[in-house]
């Protein structure tokens, strides 16, 4: 992840009219109609409707709301339902009234964070973090909801070690809260190669230390596929390897970070089964930088995207 809601947003979004933007549902990606009327009416019904894509059932699918800006939070969650999907991650408290609306979930809450790079393994952000995360919990908890997300945050010079006992240290403050509501705190997984320079959880070996020390079932890693192919690679066996550790996966393209497709040299379909296989009941979601300028193409994007993931 780049960005979770307005944080470092780099993507160029180059906004389109509202009347575009409708213009696009009424033509369509790949083969979807997407009119206003059958989205607006299979939306308001909780119901995928009959042109909606109709998916195998045995990966949960997700995308992330900040790869598309482009569309209002209500647009997306007409778009991701006539897909044949129903959740959108990262989405704030603010927008929960509209997906509850259109019966989408929130599969990865957001907005209890500092920023991505005050976190955990600094001690000085302990205080407000641990405030923000006990109410944020309850938010969460009284939504309907499961998942949220937390950062590890830059060592500005503390050790990796350091930072883990401190993490476990200020995650422990509020652990027993997340317990008691039924509340599984994601901690992602960032390479910092490219990305997120100086971070602390940029190996999975860090953060499944983090989770065997915390030793709670409300705490688990986001698997960034993106982040951890730059920074060791090796996806297929690391999860499974270490599936009991991952309660969220994100998918983008290397290098670049954009479509799932056969300009990068991830093989989705295999890495999406090899999750299947560990049993995994959770959410996949979507995290690419679609490239296409025009609405119709980003559509087709995330549809293609999904497709291929749905093994």
């Amino acid at each position: 992840m780049k960005n979770k809601d307005d944080l470092d947003v780099r993507i160029k979004s180059g906004l389109k009219s509202r009347r575009q933007i409708l213009q696009a549902f009424a033509v369509g990606a790949a083969g979807i109609t997407l009119s206003k009327h059958s989205v607006d009416s299979a939306a308001a019904s909780g119901e995928p409707g009959k042109n909606a894509k109709v998916l195998k059932g045995n990966i949960r699918h997700s995308v992330s709301r900040w790869t598309y800006n482009d569309l209002t939070i209500e647009e997306l969650c007409k778009l991701v339902k006539r897909l044949g999907f129903s959740a959108i991650d990262l989405v704030g408290p603010k927008d929960w009234p509209i997906l509850k609306k259109y019966d989408v979930d929130s599969s990865m809450c957001n907005g209890a964070e500092l920023n991505l790079t005050d976190g955990w393994g600094d001690k000085q952000y302990h205080k407000a973090l641990i405030e923000n995360y006990h109410h944020h919990i309850d938010l969460v908890a009284d939504a309907g909801y499961t998942n949220l997300i937390c950062f590890s945050g830059n060592k500005r010079g503390i050790s990796p070690k350091q930072g883990l006992d401190n993490a476990v240290q200020g995650l422990k403050e509020i652990l027993p809260h997340a317990e008691e509501r039924g509340v599984i705190l994601q901690m992602e997984l960032f390479n910092s190669k490219i990305d997120h320079p100086d971070y602390f959880a940029d190996n999975s070996a860090w953060g499944i230390e983090l989770c065997k020390r915390l030793d709670s079932p409300n705490f688990l890693l986001l698997y960034d596929i993106y982040h951890m192919q730059i920074n060791e690679g090796d996806i297929i066996r690391t999860i499974s390897d270490n599936h009991q550790y991952f309660g969220h996966y994100h998918t983008a393209g290397v290098p670049g970070r954009h479509e799932i497709d056969d300009t990068q040299e991830l093989y989705y379909p295999a890495i999406a089964k090899a999750i299947l296989t560990t049993g995994f009941k959770g959410y996949l979601a979507q995290e690419f930088i679609p490239t296409p300028e025009s609405i119709e193409g980003k559509i087709e994007s995330l549809d293609r995207a999904i497709q291929i993931c749905d093994v």
